[in-house]
């Protein structure tokens, strides 16, 4: 058994207004990306493709995978307009010869071993598994206009993280489905907005939801570096 994660840092991060794009900030001392790179480094992972933003790869094989010792980053790629472009590359810089592929938010520093080995146990069995938790809050649907037109059952409802986990080979061939039928989802309004979709939209494959951590976060605005902080201190 085979396995990659594919870890996107590439994009702009223009929700921090800061100078400094968004996976090199710095959160303890390391920049954002050093966390998510440790955590697939420390892990049973073989190898990991980090998908950067254009014009950086020179600079993150020096100042991040060099600098901090990842041996098992393979390949640093430039990513594309869109994230699913960024997916699609990175998947196809990996070994034609893996079995499972691990896709991952660069700015999700907190996940851990645990969570890993939970998304591997599931896809091995399932094919295709995300990571997320049980929603805290009541999810309310809304219309165009941002009228509440339905209430979902909470105990039915999940936010949704990353790692996204599935057949290496599977996914591969619906990103790169994807790739050529995008002016038609565009056309019908379809918005991808994760990798579960992907297989959502192009297969019979059911995805299996798996716990992740509610400290799993995603680092979108200034607020979150210092919810991040504040769990790096505590851990």
């Amino acid at each position: 058994m085979k396995t990659v994660a594919v870890i996107l840092a590439a994009g702009s991060g223009s929700r921090m207004n800061a100078d400094v794009k968004k996976q090199y900030m710095q959160v303890g001392q390391k920049p954002l990306i050093y966390y998510s790179l440790k955590a697939f480094e420390e892990s049973i992972i073989d190898d990991i493709v980090l998908v950067v933003s254009r014009g950086d790869v020179e600079y993150t094989k020096k100042e991040i995978v060099e600098k901090y010792g990842f041996d098992k980053v393979v390949a640093v790629v430039e990513g594309g307009l869109a994230r699913y472009h960024s997916v699609r590359l990175g998947l196809q810089a990996a070994a034609p010869d893996c079995d499972y592929a691990f896709i991952h938010d660069g700015a999700r520093p907190f996940v851990n071993r645990d969570i890993i080995m939970r998304a591997l146990s599931a896809v091995k069995e399932h094919k295709a598994a995300v990571v997320g938790m049980p929603a805290k809050d009541t999810i309310k649907i809304a219309d165009d206009k941002g009228f509440a037109v339905e209430t979902p059952d909470r105990n039915k409802t999940w936010t949704i993280q990353t790692p996204q986990v599935f057949a290496y080979k599977m996914i591969l061939d619906l990103y790169q489905r994807l790739d050529r039928e995008e002016g038609e989802l565009m056309a019908k309004g379809i918005n991808i907005t994760d990798d579960a979709m992907v297989v959502e939209y192009f297969s019979d494959t059911k995805v299996k939801l798996v716990e992740g951590s509610y400290d799993n976060i995603k680092i979108t605005t200034p607020e979150d570096i210092a919810v991040a902080e504040a769990i790096l201190s505590r851990k």
